[in-house]
């Protein structure tokens, strides 16, 4: 039994004591075979809670930052990270983000399921905010369906800068399967990853029943960073996603 079961084992009877976690639309997931989960993105918690409400074992992205800490608390987080197969990805845009693409296509590829933020970074107040592309190329290039997820209540439980969710019940709305088969050979196409993009996002917003705001929310956090009234880390990823939608990358 690998650290994954172990885990999810003997943390999820704690945290389901705790916080009282319900799931809609798991039969959504597939049985076996490839499929992507996109999720909104309201706390960290959310890569801990939905892995634990779901039969198959899925895998996250996550911000390189967190395999990179110093300190014991870098350290823990970092063989954490490591331990559930969290795949690392650099916000900065380059190499680094397509080795990350790649690694999630290899597992898709290897028929299992691959969980996806398509905000690319956690929402600042709890509101939907615009996909970034990246979702979509994972889908045209593999092939696999899209589920949207909604995770519901994470924000209000544990908004940016609270370390521990509150004890509030939290839940989990697993969406119909996206089919975006019909695109298939186009996934070089911006308008199209714009379309399958936003069509993912429509999903989730109806899922979720979150106001979503037409802007990335990586830009919001530098708005809010500029004027004083937020302090935590601020991705710089959202030009790269403008920049490949007006084909300069």
């Amino acid at each position: 039994m690998g650290f994954y079961s172990v885990l999810k084992g003997a943390g999820a009877p704690v945290l389901r004591g705790v916080y009282h976690p319900w799931i809609e639309g798991a039969e959504n997931i597939p049985k076996e075979g490839p499929a992507i989960l996109a999720s909104n993105h309201n706390a960290v918690w959310d890569s801990i809670f939905l892995p634990m409400m779901i039969e198959r074992e899925v895998v996250f992205m996550g911000k390189a930052d967190y395999f990179s800490g110093t300190g014991v608390k870098g350290w823990a987080t970092k063989n954490f990270m490591k331990a559930v197969g969290t795949i690392p990805i650099d916000r900065s845009g380059g190499k680094a983000a397509q080795a990350a693409m790649q690694a999630g296509l290899d597992r898709l590829g290897s028929g299992q399921l691959f969980g996806i933020y398509p905000e690319g970074t956690r929402s600042p107040d709890g509101r939907l905010y615009r996909g970034k592309t990246g979702v979509a190329r994972l889908a045209l290039e593999s092939g696999a369906p899209v589920l949207p997820v909604a995770m519901i209540g994470t924000h209000a439980a544990q908004p940016i800068g609270q370390k521990v969710p509150s004890r509030t019940n939290i839940g989990v709305v697993v969406g119909e399967p996206l089919d975006f088969s019909r695109y298939r050979g186009l996934s070089k196409d911006r308008y199209i990853l714009r379309a399958i993009t936003d069509e993912i996002m429509y999903n989730l917003m109806l899922l979720s029943g979150q106001e979503y705001v037409d802007k990335y929310a990586a830009d919001v956090k530098a708005e809010l960073a500029a004027s004083g009234e937020f302090d935590g880390p601020v991705p710089n990823s959202a030009k790269i996603d403008r920049d490949a939608e007006d084909g300069r990358a």
